[in-house]
């Protein structure tokens, strides 16, 4: 089963066992999150060109990092990250962070879709971090209606969604290995999750639990 998202940000020459055990996850992967400076950068680079380039050999789907502050950055700014994405590492997705939440700014994200698929970038997700508007069912293949620790996703769940048929991802950090997340997910109506146990500032430089590579492993 696909149902794994996984956003991870870490060079692939730093931690190229992690990168070598998100290819051999591939039957499980959804999608993978592709980030190499907070976005494609200036130039493209080579280390996450080849990983990008085996994961599509593998099947999965490379999503391209940009960040969109909340329906604050110009579009134009947001396209021309996404075209180096695919130009330079050959996306076929897109995952758009700190996106707005409130009905008021999904014209903003609106406008982004139809872009995205008139350019043909493929698959659509906005993270979101909390349940948005049910207007967003509309613009995305896939809404991000949760983001925080175990402790918080455990006490507080996500509202119900509301809106129309669409797919729901949960994004969990802080996660112990014990931690059944796809199965919290799964009764709370997303079908896609990831639980990795990062914390602080960047949780997602560390890969799901089970997924992670032997310590030592080069």
């Amino acid at each position: 089963m696909k149902d794994l998202l996984v956003p991870y940000y870490e060079h692939p020459a730093v931690r190229p066992a992690e990168w070598d055990a998100l290819v051999a996850a591939a039957p499980r992967l959804y999608g993978v999150v592709l980030n190499p400076a907070s976005g494609p950068g200036e130039r493209p680079d080579p280390g996450f060109a080849a990983v990008a380039g085996r994961l599509r050999a593998a099947g999965v789907r490379v999503l391209g990092y940009v960040d969109t502050a909340y329906g604050r950055r110009p579009l134009a700014d947001v396209l021309g990250e996404l075209d180096r994405h695919r130009d330079w590492f050959g996306t076929d997705g897109v995952f758009l962070d700190q996106a707005a939440a409130a009905e008021g700014e999904s014209g903003y994200y609106r406008r982004l879709a139809t872009a995205v698929r008139g350019l043909g970038r493929g698959t659509l997700v906005l993270n979101h971090g909390t349940a948005p508007h049910p207007s967003y069912a509309r613009v995305a293949d896939v809404l991000v209606t949760f983001e925080g620790t175990w402790a918080t996703y455990r006490r507080k769940p996500p509202p119900p969604w509301k809106g129309t048929d669409v797919r729901l991802c949960h994004l969990v950090h802080a996660a112990p290995a014990d931690a059944d997340a796809a199965a919290l997910a799964g009764e709370r109506g997303a079908a896609l999750h990831c639980a990795v146990p990062g914390t602080g500032d960047h949780p997602w430089g560390t890969l799901p639990n089970g997924l992670a590579p032997a310590p030592g492993t080069r």
